[in-house]
């Protein structure tokens, strides 16, 4: 089993943060969210994953020094592909032609996900769903009685299904949709100025491949500062993250209100953490209340209230009280 895993967007909306990093290489938990990603798709696979294709874009040496770094870790073989313009979900597997063939898994870093059932690899093609209350704002697939897809509709405006595409595919034969993208590019078929994945997988069931779909319990956006800080809160519920030993030299006079992520070399005085609280390497928090946020490494954080906030890393927020804020790194706030 193949994993490509589409993540060259420019990640606009998760400014100011996604300056400096790529969205799927941002940290939620302690964890970054490609790396959650993979873990999740591994837990539902029945076989092993013998590689794992990143599709980037102009990200610079060391966000592919960070993912080969990252696939070690996770004992897998990584390779590197690269999309410089912006064509269409179609365009980008393209991109990774190849390591499309045999069984691959795509799965695009904008989201994570939840399920407790395992990858049914025996079929032709599946793709993964959740039943959403508005899905004019989504992709949607409608299934037949057997729960095979039999159309695909692109944010309908009157009702048709409430079952949304979550951005994750599993192919037996990779090669059989990699004709049909090829298809596309050669003529020049596209929608909305873009080659969609969805045009080929039309032409892939006209020509009689049956993909099921595959309903998951949790769907988790990170899209903006908002919906990250809500998966934030989501991941601590199902107890998806590493607890650490805080070391009683490095926490005096605090209060830490559970579930929270706190490296082990933050320094936290005379102040009130939590619940729903990560706190990277190097940070130190002194007189501060903090809950239902994110902060990255090396901040200092002093005098202040924060929250629903995420904060880059080198960041020094100082002498603010009872505010919602985005900062990215190295920003000072004095």
């Amino acid at each position: 089993m193949k994993i490509i895993i589409p993540m060259a967007g420019l990640g606009k909306r998760m400014r100011p943060h996604t300056l400096t990093t790529p969205k799927p290489l941002l940290d939620i938990a302690g964890k970054s969210i490609v790396s959650r990603l993979i873990t999740d798709i591994s837990e539902m696979l029945n076989e092993p994953i013998e590689e794992v294709a990143y599709i980037i874009g102009d990200f610079g040496k060391q966000v592919e020094e960070d993912l080969y770094k990252l696939s070690e870790e996770l004992n897998l073989k990584a390779k590197i592909y690269y999309q410089y313009e912006a064509l269409g979900t179609a365009h980008a597997l393209y991109m990774a032609k190849d390591s499309l063939s045999g069984n691959v898994l795509v799965a695009y870093a904008d989201t994570l996900f939840y399920t407790t059932f395992k990858a049914d690899i025996s079929e032709d093609a599946c793709i993964w769903v959740k039943k959403i209350d508005n899905p004019s704002q989504f992709g949607v697939v409608e299934l037949d009685h057997q729960g095979y897809i039999t159309r695909f509709v692109e944010k309908p405006k009157e009702f048709v299904s409430d079952l949304a595409i979550i951005g994750i595919y599993y192919f037996k034969d990779a090669s059989a949709l990699l004709r049909e993208i090829e298809f596309l590019l050669e003529n020049n078929i596209t929608g909305n100025g873009e080659y969609q994945l969805t045009d080929a997988l039309e032409r892939l069931m006209n020509k009689g491949m049956k993909i099921k779909a595959a309903e998951v319990q949790g769907w988790f956006d990170c899209g903006n500062k908002n919906a990250v800080l809500q998966t934030h809160q989501e991941i601590f519920k199902l107890g998806k993250f590493q607890k650490t030993n805080l070391l009683p030299e490095n926490i005096t006079g605090s209060v830490i209100h559970q579930p929270c992520y706190i490296a082990e070399d933050v320094k936290i005085i005379d102040s009130e953490i939590g619940p729903y609280v990560s706190i990277g390497n190097g940070t130190i928090v002194e007189n501060a209340k903090i809950e239902n946020s994110i902060i990255y490494s090396h901040a200092s954080i002093q005098n202040a209230t924060l929250r629903n906030s995420m904060i880059g890393s080198y960041v020094k927020y100082h002498n603010m009280k009872d505010r919602e804020v985005s900062l990215g790194d190295y920003s000072e706030i004095l």
